[in-house]
Order: structure tokens, then sequence, then C-alpha cells
């Protein structure tokens, strides 16, 4: 069966989702998430959900609904949900400028005012780490920077709100197209090839790996149980499913854990104008802290 014929079997499978269910998931996804859900993304949250509904023998949106606020559906069934609505795309060395001014300008900056590397490990924050391309690029890159520098360490903390890509990132095992972005000397220093070749597979090596710590975390969690200052944080292309007063209270919680001077990187389509956040832009889409 192709793939056009198992979408018309699936949606025959389950009904249309009723206004009434797709307001209360709706509200549900924004409370427990933060992400949006005006009436635009109906059809996809359908379609992302049908999924579930076939995985549970389920053939309408209204019993889903009725399972998922039941007690047992709490419990088992909300972290497979938020799996399925939330948007997980990302590329090794994606927007490669703030690569070079990471290692160029903010991590000598840091180095000379803060002693951030040097009196203390270097404390990076990947939000919204995906399948683990932008966290192990950070690795490569500061690790580069560790060549050059004696005695400086670094830690890179990555999270997400998909258990999906987690597991995935910890793997650390991605198709050879994917490393594509990766510049030659840094293929032979930190990634390993399938040995069978045929498979066409490479791994991040294991001293990289360990410069990476993964976690799930929910931006709406109180204070995302960070216990250190942070140096850097990368929150690229996340803030765009949140609305504006989300965005302020999310960037001014981002702030609270950032040293003064530090550094905020965001993606292309995401803008501070109009927010009330202690950071001034110091390069397109890069920001620093202002005590």
């Amino acid at each position: 069966m192709g793939s056009t014929d198992m979408e018309k079997a699936e949606a025959h499978h389950s009904a249309a989702m009723s206004g009434r269910d797709f307001r209360r998931l709706g509200d549900f996804i924004y409370s427990e998430c933060g992400i949006k859900m005006p009436d635009s993304k109906k059809v996809m949250l359908e379609a992302r959900l049908r999924k579930r509904l076939r995985a549970l023998g389920m053939r309408s949106y209204s019993a889903y609904c009725d399972y998922i606020f039941s007690p047992q559906g709490a419990e088992e069934e909300i972290v497979h949900m938020i799996d399925l609505v939330t948007t997980n795309k990302t590329d090794f060395f994606r927007e490669p400028r703030h690569f070079e001014y990471l290692a160029g300008t903010a991590v000598p900056e840091l180095i000379s005012t803060a002693g951030a590397g040097i009196r203390k490990r270097l404390m990076v924050w990947s939000a919204g780490c995906s399948t683990g391309e932008e966290p192990y690029t950070l690795a490569m890159v500061l690790s580069d920077v560790a060549a050059e520098c004696r005695g400086f360490q670094f830690l890179v903390l990555a999270t997400d709100i998909s258990t999906r890509v987690l597991d995935l990132a910890k793997n650390a095992v991605y198709e050879e197209e994917r490393i594509a972005p990766v510049p030659w000397e840094m293929r032979k220093k930190y990634l390993l090839r399938s040995r069978d070749r045929s498979k066409r597979l490479v791994r991040i090596a294991s001293a990289l790996r360990e410069t990476v710590k993964f976690r799930r975390l929910n931006f709406m969690d109180g204070d995302f149980g960070m216990r250190a200052p942070l140096d850097i944080i990368f929150c690229r292309n996340v803030i765009i499913y949140f609305d504006r007063p989300t965005q302020e209270s999310l960037l001014n919680r981002f702030c609270g854990h950032l040293i003064d001077g530090g550094y905020l990187f965001m993606g292309h389509s995401e803008t501070l104008h109009g927010l009330d956040v202690p950071l001034i832009q110091v390069a397109p889409t890069i920001y620093r802290k202002i005590s």
C-alpha cells in the first residue's frame, strides 16, 4: 500500500476531530508546554494524533480526549502526545555564522571578562536540542577551542520536551548524509564510521559524547532545575511556537540563569522586538545579557 493509500485508510479509520475536542486538546497543550494551537493547526493535530489512535485501537478523537484526561491517560499517554505535537527540525552546523561567532568572539570575550572555561567550566545550554545535532556541533566547536586554549573546560547541557528525540540524541548515531555540513577535519576527530560500511552510519566519538549531558525539560516547569549559572544559551527556532507573553516570560527566566554578559543565540525567524528583556543585540540574532 502506497503512502497516499495508507493516509486514506487512516483517515477512514477515525472520524474528524470535533471543534470541541480540538479546543480541549489545544488548551491542554498550551497549559502543559506553552505551545499555541490556533484553528489553523487543527488538520496538523488530527494527522499527528491519528497515529496514536491507531496504536491504542481507538476510533474517535473524542475517545482519545477522554483517555488523555483520565488518570491512566495522564500517566501513560501525555508524553506520547507531546512527542507528536512538537516539531523537531535540526541539522549539524545549522546557521554556521553562529558557530563562527561563538568560537571567534563570544568564547574569547567570556574567557577574558569572566574566566569562563578557565576559572570554572564554561556552561552552555542547548534549549530544544531535538535529535542532538546542535549540542554535538557545540561540543565539536568548543573541543577545538579547548585544543588551542590550555586548561579550557566546558559542558553542554542539552534539553528537550520530547523523550523520543532525546533517545535518538543520546544514541548519537546518524545517517551519513546527515553529517554533510560537518567540516572534514572535525569528521576525522569526532565521528566514527560504522564497521559495516553498507549501513552508511556514523556515531559521535565517546570523548565528545561525554561533554554533552541530555535531560528532559518542559519550559513550563518552574526554574528549569539549573544548578550552575550559564554562560551561553542556544535557543533557536523554539520560542516561535509560543505567544508573545509566554516568549517574554521565558526569555526573562532564561536570563535569570545567564551570567551578566552571557550570550543568547536565537533563530533567524525570531525577534525580541517589543519584549521587555535585559538583552542587547550584538550581531544578527545574537544577544548579550545586560546587568
